[in-house]
């Protein structure tokens, strides 16, 4: 019998599979570009992987050691400052004076050129301050900035001052002052003229003073004269208190830290002999204050806690440049607040400000807490003679 013919449109059942319809042919141009570019990413995207890693191992390798480098150099630095601290004049006990000394002492203070003349017209006695040679170093870096302050005794309100010259144990100052006294009055007067180191920062140093009575001087005529500088009085200062507070610095970082922790022994300010003490702390470079923080006021109380922290950030190659002042102020809610006292502290302070700093930079990363007595807030000065 003869097979069935196939139905059309259907495939026969045993007809065998066309080949033609498995084969895929030439793969296409594009396909293979594709298939290389991404297998290139792949590849560059693991080499920039690793590459990375060792970078960062590397950085971070460099980093720890120029972390270490800035911890080594500002430990070393704090210690040279220690070697340089010298204590305050509070600090030092008075040494037996005799003949001998007190020559010695008139050799290292130096000697003071002045002037007077007497203007009977005018009722005025005429002070020129002209020179001084040989004063007293008592910077660190082996000078002074030195000024006059003239004023004749008993009175002390009325004085004047002679601008400040910078770095020079030889200054030269050719500056005149008339202080009107009856001439009947002139013979019971003294007149102090006594010359200080500036400090902007700390307080100012007397090197020495010159004493003239004017009952000792003949007006007749006038008077030119060289007189050694004496060692001058110590002076009395009123109490005003004393504030406790801790510096921390890390190198690494470059932050340096404040904590303002309490105070004690404030002046009292208000009516009812109590205050009402906050603390404001300035960051000052190149004797400018370029950022403030203040605490909290406390009420009614001469012995105020705070234990305030502020940050400040200090690069380890600015270290040397800032200073840290405190100001302790009484506020007022009805007038102008007023200063009690203030405390500086850096490279460029000295006595307990200087040995607070150079102890903070000898112990980085730790806090370092100590008292300071407040001195009285900077009175107002003629600019430093460039």
């Amino acid at each position: 019998m003869f097979p069935e013919p196939p139905t059309p449109g259907l495939p026969a059942p045993d007809t065998p599979p066309d080949s033609s319809r498995l084969s895929h042919g030439p793969v296409p141009p594009w396909a293979l570009a594709t298939i290389v570019l991404v297998s290139a990413l792949l590849i560059f995207s693991c080499c920039f992987c690793l590459y990375r890693k060792r970078c960062r191992r590397r950085m971070g390798k460099k980093s720890q050691a120029q972390a270490q480098v800035h911890l080594q150099e500002v430990k070393e630095l704090g210690r040279s400052y220690i070697d340089k601290v010298q204590p305050e004049v509070e600090e030092l006990e008075p040494a037996p004076s005799g003949p001998g000394q007190q020559v010695a002492e008139k050799h290292e203070l130096g000697r003071l050129q002045y002037s007077l003349d007497y203007d009977f017209q005018s009722g005025q006695l005429l002070v020129g301050i002209l020179q001084a040679e040989g004063l007293a170093a008592l910077d660190l870096g082996g000078s002074s900035d030195p000024y006059v302050r003239v004023y004749l005794l008993p009175d002390k309100r009325r004085r004047y001052e002679t601008k400040v010259h910078r770095q020079t144990l030889n200054p030269h100052f050719g500056e005149n002052f008339a202080f009107k006294v009856p001439y009947v009055e002139l013979g019971g007067r003294v007149l102090v003229m006594a010359v200080y180191d500036f400090d902007r920062f700390s307080r100012n140093d007397a090197i020495g003073e010159v004493r003239v009575p004017m009952s000792s001087v003949d007006l007749g005529r006038p008077v030119l004269a060289w007189r050694e500088l004496q060692a001058a009085p110590r002076e009395e200062q009123e109490k005003l208190g004393d504030i406790c507070f801790s510096l921390r610095y890390v190198p690494t970082a470059g932050k340096l830290t404040v904590i303002v922790l309490e105070a004690k022994n404030l002046k009292k300010m208000d009516v009812g002999g109590l205050s009402d003490p906050y603390v404001k702390v300035h960051l000052l470079q190149g004797g400018k204050k370029v950022r403030k923080k203040k605490t909290t006021i406390k009420k009614n109380t001469l012995n105020p806690y705070y234990n305030e922290a502020f940050s400040f950030e200090v690069p380890c190659d600015q270290v040397q440049k800032v200073q840290v002042e405190l100001t302790v102020l009484d506020y007022d809610k009805l007038g102008k607040n007023e200063a009690i006292g203030r405390v500086a502290v850096g490279a460029a302070a000295g006595g307990a400000g200087l040995r607070h700093w150079a102890d903070m930079l000898a112990n980085p990363r730790r806090p370092i807490a100590q008292w300071h007595s407040l001195r009285p807030p900077d009175r107002v000065r003629p600019p430093p003679a460039p």
